[in-house]
């Protein structure tokens, strides 16, 4: 029995991994990402939009906490938007145990979900 997809010449996307899981990561993985927002429906959207996709994410709503988490969690990856992100990218530089993680800051080109999504994936390909 052929499936729908099969028919029409197109490749059956049922089993292919998706959202932040790579087709070589153990059964169970999802990639770590820390979402620091100080605005709270903002960071709820990000965060909801991420674990539909299957990505682990822990919510951050100040500097403090979001380099709390980091150093507790070891996250793959951070996206930041914060009133004060310079002072969150110098504590970052500071501390070599969370120096090396890729951060991905929230602005008016990665708002669409799509686009921030393409960005997330990009930087953990890379990382």
């Amino acid at each position: 029995m052929t499936s729908e997809s099969e028919r029409r010449g197109k490749p059956d996307r049922r089993f292919t991994p998706r959202g932040g899981r790579r087709p070589g990561d153990p059964i169970g993985y999802a990639p770590l990402v820390v979402v620091a927002d100080d605005d709270a429906s903002n960071g709820a959207r990000c965060v909801a939009i991420l674990a539909k996709l299957r990505f682990a994410v822990a919510p951050a709503h100040s500097v403090e906490e979001a380099l709390k988490i980091m150093r507790t969690l070891n996250p793959n990856l951070i996206v930041a938007r914060l009133a004060d992100e310079p002072a969150f990218r110098k504590q970052m530089a500071e501390d070599p145990a969370i120096g090396d993680i890729p951060l991905i800051p929230m602005t008016a080109k990665n708002d669409d979900p799509a686009v921030l999504i393409e960005e997330i994936r990009a930087a953990l390909r890379h990382s």
